[in-house]
């Protein structure tokens, strides 16, 4: 393919000019976009990594209270430290759980989290029942599912009693999908 010089001179130059407007905002659209694929992406692959290099947290045994200050028969909430507590977490290093007493020597503990989507559940004395203000989750005293979206009862945590205090076996909050 023979080329004149005029049209031999025009493709050297647009081959040596330096990058026009379109790729210039080529290059900054993927630039940008690959900033904020990362800025967007980091704290997905940390929760999917932190755990396994950090240890999933500890289950411990939490105190809750004396023996005596539970009546039998009785629904409250019991607050304790959270199973994996952080030194800059503040308030919200607590969490709590449902306890009954059931007899003298036997107490049930449930999770305050609605097993539908984790909202919060309040316990209705007059009528004996867990209820969900959010979507209408309704459970029977025994923590199993009475009516609305809920699929399974309310988590249940061991309890034991030593030296006079209840104790509750803590362990990761049980959100639903998350088992």
């Amino acid at each position: 393919m023979n080329l004149s010089t005029e049209e031999f001179e025009e493709q050297y130059e647009r081959q040596a000019s330096p990058p026009g407007r379109r790729t210039f905002l080529i290059v900054l659209s993927l630039v940008l976009g690959a900033f904020c694929s990362a800025i967007v992406g980091l704290p997905i692959v940390g929760s999917l990594i932190g755990p396994r290099l950090l240890g999933a947290p500890k289950d411990v045994w939490r105190p809750v209270g004396k023996t005596g200050a539970f009546k039998v028969g009785e629904t409250v909430e019991v607050v304790y430290i959270n199973p994996d507590p952080l030194s800059w977490a503040g308030v919200t290093d607590k969490t709590g759980a449902w306890l009954r007493r059931d007899d003298a020597t036997h107490f049930t503990a449930f999770s305050l989290n609605c097993q539908h989507l984790g909202c919060p559940v309040r316990w209705e004395a007059g009528a004996e029942l867990f209820m969900c203000p959010c979507h209408g989750g309704i459970y029977y005293a025994d923590g199993t599912v009475a009516a609305g979206p809920p699929p399974r009862a309310l988590q249940r945590y061991p309890t034991r009693v030593r030296d006079g205090q209840v104790e509750i076996h803590t362990s990761p909050i049980p959100l639903p999908g998350f088992e």
